[in-house]
């Protein structure tokens, strides 16, 4: 008598199959969920708030479509924060990232007292914002502070830093390089010790120089990092605001106010929750844009792993 081969049981395979569909989306749904609750809900309201005139002259909030953002983009007060910001950004950014870099390669070497050194460069990134404002605004202190004794050794003369409408900003696009660049530095640092030794050690025997494997090794192969790094060092100087509230105020004459601390004092100072919500919506655009076209721009290149 012939067997009959033993026919599957489907039922059993088709919830086996549903199951394994399933497992990467329950996987992610915590995650999804967290990202929901507190990114897109908040990012979604918040555009909804800017499309309504809320401020202390009305008692009820009235719609007012994109009014907001006509009135804000027709305020001189508000080009200025843009260019304040713009500048801070493009001068603080590449600056902090290319100085990381350099002390990553320099702190890589075998030195002596190298923990040492690396504590030194990344001192600074532990310290707490507030804490870094007011030690800087000792040190711009017109006179006195450290900032103009060092340069009265070179004979130029005392200057009020912190006053004056056309070095305010650039003092604070020095804070700004001084504190993050040790921050930045670590990722280079673990970034470098990660790369393949094999690979130089083949360019070295194959004559390359150390200008050369740095140019066609070393920078490819951190792609990566600093894809990462510079979406970091943007969103950061996006959120200034703690060293511009201690030190400056936004002044003089909105010399040093920028789109977070403009917002704050939108929202607080002035209570125009409508004004305050479009800068939110343009500040989360900026980022967005600048993130997504980043990733896209190193993703065509084919250097980021």
């Amino acid at each position: 008598m012939r067997l009959r081969p033993r026919t599957p049981d489907t039922r059993t395979e088709r919830r086996f199959r549903i199951g394994a569909a399933a497992l990467p989306y329950l996987l992610i749904a915590p995650t999804l969920l967290f990202v929901a609750v507190f990114t897109l809900f908040p990012a979604i309201r918040v555009f909804y708030d800017s499309l309504f005139l809320q401020n202390q002259a009305v008692q009820e909030p009235q719609f007012t479509g994109f009014g907001n953002y006509a009135a804000l983009f027709q305020d001189p007060t508000f080009h200025q924060v843009i260019i304040n910001t713009v500048i801070y950004v493009f001068a603080t950014v590449p600056l902090s990232v290319f100085l990381a870099l350099v002390l990553a390669l320099l702190l890589n070497q075998k030195l002596r007292a190298l923990g040492l050194y690396r504590l030194a460069f990344f001192y600074p990134t532990i310290l707490p914002m507030v804490s870094a404002a007011t030690i800087w605004l000792f040190m711009y202190t017109p006179g006195y502070g450290l900032v103009n004794v060092f340069i009265e050794f070179f004979h130029i003369q005392s200057q009020n830093w912190l006053g004056d409408p056309n070095l305010a900003l650039i003092a604070l696009i020095i804070l700004g390089i001084w504190k993050q660049t040790g921050y930045f530095m670590i990722f280079y640092l673990a970034g470098l010790q990660g790369l393949p030794h094999d690979i130089f050690e083949a360019a070295s025997l194959d004559g390359a120089s150390a200008i050369q494997s740095a140019r066609y090794l070393t920078f490819p192969l951190l792609a990566g990092t600093t894809l990462f790094v510079t979406t970091i060092a943007v969103v950061n100087a996006f959120e200034t605001v703690d060293q511009i509230y201690i030190m400056t105020g936004g002044g003089p004459n909105n010399a040093t106010s920028m789109l977070l601390f403009n917002l704050w004092q939108t929202l607080f100072s002035f209570l125009d929750n409508g004004k305050a919500s479009a800068i939110s919506v343009i500040l989360i655009a900026v980022l967005l844009i600048f993130t997504v076209t980043n990733f896209l721009y190193t993703e065509r290149r084919g250097s980021y792993e």
